[in-house]
């Protein structure tokens, strides 16, 4: 892997901006389309979405904690621009760390606190009881997570990303590793508070986290999903898709197809699954997930000890 310097740096905040907001555009158009509109308006509408939110006042609660509310709102962002860091574009990275691995998933367990500050800094009953749901759904997804993550370490031998994808150079991880690839998957819809994993944005508790944003403060949160979402992409892609391996276009153009590939179907499974109560999520992720995982990583050990 090449390190990039300061403006590296700052092209890898730029393009996860840019396909985050794909990211959004392409969900928009879902939504159109199940509506029985055209295409074109939900491509547009987080557009509209965002220069609405971006006039609109901030709402001011009584009694509200400003100082964690604010460090919650901003933080998803923040965190998604820390992952990044580790994640390869082709041959190129921010920074090649030799615990790239235990870096991403550290910044994975600091959504736990921030979407927690979200919830209790409004001093809001909906915005609360958000919160803690996502702490129970965190701590059932969370464990099956880091197993996932382990299994492409144990077979590259290292915590580095960059050995991870030069060992899939004649077989991608996903291959005999579908199980964790799966697992990983789901963990990045979970942490991205998306789709079947949004009980702490649910509907029935009034938008939960997000029922006292607005303003600047509801669209840094909504922008910090997409780029959780899409910074999680990039690394299903990294530890399991071969990184930029594949024929005739450089290994960036690869990563990027493969991203946008992998980020298009974390969207659908919004559109074609329901909310996931956190308390069935929990029976079904330590009863059925977490066994699964633990004997796929049986199976690499194996493999990789013949």
């Amino acid at each position: 892997m090449v390190q990039v310097g300061p403006l590296g740096a700052l092209t890898a905040a730029v393009l996860l901006g840019v396909v985050a907001v794909l990211a959004a555009a392409f969900d928009g158009t879902l939504g159109a389309r199940l509506q029985g509109r055209r295409a074109f308006s939900g491509v547009t509408a987080p557009l509209w979405e965002a220069a609405r939110l971006l006039r609109q006042r901030r709402r001011t609660i009584v009694a509200a904690d400003s100082l964690l509310w604010r460090i919650g709102v901003v933080g998803l962002l923040v965190v998604a621009l820390l992952k990044v860091v580790v994640v390869p574009l082709g041959w190129w990275t921010v920074a090649d760390l030799s615990i790239g691995m235990v870096w991403f998933n550290a910044m994975d367990v600091m959504v736990w606190a921030l979407v927690w500050l979200i919830g209790w800094g409004a001093n809001s009953a909906h915005a609360l009881i958000g919160g803690y749901r996502f702490l129970g759904q965190a701590l059932s997804y969370e464990l099956p997570l880091m197993f996932a993550l382990t299994g492409p370490a144990i077979a590259a031998g290292s915590l580095r990303v960059g050995d991870v994808v030069a060992a899939q150079q004649d077989l991608w991880f996903v291959v005999w590793m579908p199980v964790a690839f799966l697992v990983f998957c789901a963990g990045v819809v979970a942490f991205s508070v998306w789709g079947p994993f949004g009980a702490a944005a649910g509907e029935d508790i009034a938008g939960g986290v997000l029922a006292e944003l607005s303003g600047v403060d509801r669209l840094l949160v909504l922008a910090g999903r997409y780029a959780l979402l899409s910074a999680g992409a990039g690394f299903v892609v990294a530890l399991f898709l071969g990184g930029g391996s594949g024929p005739l276009a450089p290994a960036w153009v690869w990563t990027l197809v493969k991203t946008l590939a992998v980020l298009a179907a974390l969207i659908g499974v919004r559109r074609l699954l329901p909310v996931v109560r956190p308390d069935r999520l929990a029976e079904v992720a330590w009863i059925v997930v977490l066994p699964a995982v633990l004997l796929q990583l049986l199976l690499v050990g194996v493999m990789v000890v013949l």
